[in-house]
């Protein structure tokens, strides 16, 4: 990581020789781990289009999560540095996002950003590599990023620009190290902003996750740390209300249990030392029952925010994640808060003062509905007020403040960061057994009721009248883990494009799976958003085709509730002529849905 071949172009002693462009002035972003990373790369856009500026980039090799880093500098397609080269040579600004490594060594005038959403965090151990902490102000405890066991070598600040966010941010650096103060630069947040300019787009990042406008997204969120969400509390319960303070083996499967998959949508979001200190790999396996029951794992560097702006409720914990969430008026209920973690005086410190927390063992659909139905836009605008006290003008400030350092005129274009990318289309597809509940509500035309639980423990049970239940039957996914399944599902369902050579098409799919299994009674091809064919145990084939909203797009309801809608009314003794006469109306939570019911030629 810190070691390899030392550079011989763009910089080196011999360097002159080989570049095209030799006037360049080198701005050196120094990498700590994958997370300060992406706070780099939000700023890196700032220096585009700009001639006169080669971008260069180094990891100090001083944190304990360096997994992921050599992926992500391959990404970014910058010159890398070895650490001892990256010391060893005159730059005219380095930024970083960390006060990780031996940041005194460098040789160029030092900005240093926050990687979160300020300074909130107390830290015991200093991890500056072998700089030595100042101690003329003794703490037991911190707070990163603001406190002279970090900011200073020597006694002299190590930075020519403290990036700061908001004015309360200056007020605890004055406090804890008046040294540093005279190098703060309020400059705003860049992360904030580009979620805030992303927020028209919200209808859109939830159609990319298939959220239906009148289902609700619940995002888990988890920052790092045994005290964290999805810590397991280090021994001890501090941070957590659970009994054994682990909450995540409760939380996970009633997420699935319990809030009926076509009302709800969960996703994760975690921080990137839990994918990287515990490896991508162990976390999908941690959470693949989970997944398999239709929770989305969003990636670590792209697609969080977007998650974030597309959620209807957070649950989650001391993290920054959270706090943006509440900051940017989203519902949040803390299923974990390590106050100890935390400077008292921080605004994550007063939003664990603030926001509702969740009660393991509680009813956990009507907490989360009841933080979403009471919840008052302002109840977090104090808060949010701290997190920039420049929104929408981090871009401007932050390259003003650099171009000052380098010493040479801004561009004339104006400053702007990138704009948060529209996500992949991510649909829910669940391959963990469906316990599906039904109910005939009318004939003319044909009305179900369809409620589905993802993987249920025990057989679901409601509570209100008027959501009683006629019939119950399983569905089952082609792909499900546990194949014996298959033996007693009611419905069997794929997802696959129509023209899919290897399965398809549906006519010759449905057919096989009916021959294969003789006790399923319907056979369900999902090709696309709204649309699938299914074939009945009496070998008629239909197609179900959900009605398109008033703009022409596609039902995003999961077109297999459909099948089971068909399957209810078929297991009730009506026929399949009445469903085709006039199609059939699907309702699911408080909407109704027109789904045409077609015979396939």
């Amino acid at each position: 990581m810190t070691e390899g071949l030392r550079l011989r172009v763009p910089v080196g002693h011999d360097a002159a020789r080989w570049v095209t462009r030799s006037r360049s002035r080198q701005v050196l972003f120094v990498v700590h781990n994958v997370t300060s990373a992406t706070r780099l790369l939000d700023v890196l856009p700032l220096f585009r289009d700009d001639l006169r500026v080669q971008a260069l980039a180094t990891c100090t090799g001083s944190s304990p999560f360096l997994a992921g880093v050599p992926e992500l500098l391959a990404a970014a397609g910058l010159p890398v540095l070895p650490w001892e080269q990256a010391k060893a040579t005159p730059v005219d600004l380095v930024v970083s996002a960390s006060y990780g490594g031996e940041l005194e060594q460098l040789q160029g005038e030092l900005a240093v950003l926050s990687h979160g959403v300020g300074y909130n965090k107390r830290l015991s151990t200093p991890d500056t590599g072998h700089r030595t902490p100042d101690t003329g102000h003794p703490s037991p405890a911190p707070v990163f990023g603001l406190s002279p066991e970090w900011l200073l070598y020597n006694g002299r600040p190590i930075a020519s620009a403290t990036v700061l966010s908001h004015p309360e941010q200056l007020a605890r650096l004055a406090d804890a190290c008046p040294e540093a103060a005279p190098t703060a630069v309020l400059a705003g947040d860049p992360c904030y902003d580009r979620a805030l300019d992303a927020l028209p787009l919200r209808d859109r990042f939830r159609r990319a996750l298939g959220v239906a406008p009148d289902q609700r997204l619940i995002l888990v969120n988890s920052t790092w740390s045994p005290r964290a969400l999805f810590g397991d509390g280090d021994g001890d319960n501090s941070g957590h209300d659970s009994d054994d303070g682990d909450l995540l083996p409760w939380l996970l499967p009633r997420l699935a249990a319990e809030l009926p998959a076509d009302e709800y949508r969960t996703a994760a979001v975690l921080h990137p030392n839990i994918w990287y200190g515990h490896g991508p790999g162990q976390v999908r396996a941690w959470l693949d029952r989970a997944r398999r029951a239709g929770l989305t794992l969003i990636p670590p560097l792209d697609g969080w925010r977007q998650a974030l702006i597309a959620a209807d409720c957070v649950i989650g914990d001391h993290g920054s994640v959270t706090f943006y969430a509440a900051a940017l008026g989203t519902p949040v209920v803390l299923g974990a808060f390590a106050d100890g973690d935390l400077d008292p005086d921080s605004p994550v410190a007063a939003l664990g003062r603030t926001a509702p927390r969740l009660r393991p063992y509680g009813d956990l659909r009507a907490q989360l509905d009841r933080v979403m139905e009471r919840h008052k836009p302002d109840v977090y605008a104090e808060l949010a007020s701290h997190t920039t006290s420049s929104p929408g003008q981090s871009a401007a400030l932050l390259r003003r403040a650099f171009y000052r350092l380098i010493g040479v005129p801004e561009p004339a274009a104006p400053a702007l960061l990138d704009r948060l990318p529209l996500p992949p289309y991510e649909p829910a597809e669940r391959t963990a057994p469906l316990r599906v509940l039904t109910r005939l509500l009318g004939a003319g035309p044909p009305e179900i009721a369809v409620t589905r639980y993802a993987d249920p423990a025990h057989e679901p049970v409601h509570a209100a009248p008027e959501t009683e239940t006629d019939a119950a039957h399983t569905v089952v996914h082609e792909d499900a883990q546990d194949t014996g399944r298959l033996r007693i599902a009611d419905v069997i369902v794929r997802y696959a494009p129509q023209d899919d050579p290897r399965v398809g098409p549906p006519p010759a799919w449905t057919a096989e799976v009916l021959d294969r299994h003789p006790h399923c009674a319907l056979a369900a091809y999902v090709t696309g958003p709204g649309h699938c064919a299914a074939r009945t145990r009496d070998g008629e084939l239909v197609h179900l085709t959900g009605a398109p909203d008033a703009l022409g797009r596609p039902d995003p309801l999961d077109p297999a509730a459909y099948a089971s809608a068909l399957h209810a009314w078929l297991a009730g003794g009506k026929s399949l002529d009445e469903a085709t006469a006039a199609g059939i109306v699907v309702v699911t939570g408080d909407t109704r849905r027109q789904v045409a019911v077609e015979h396939a030629e």
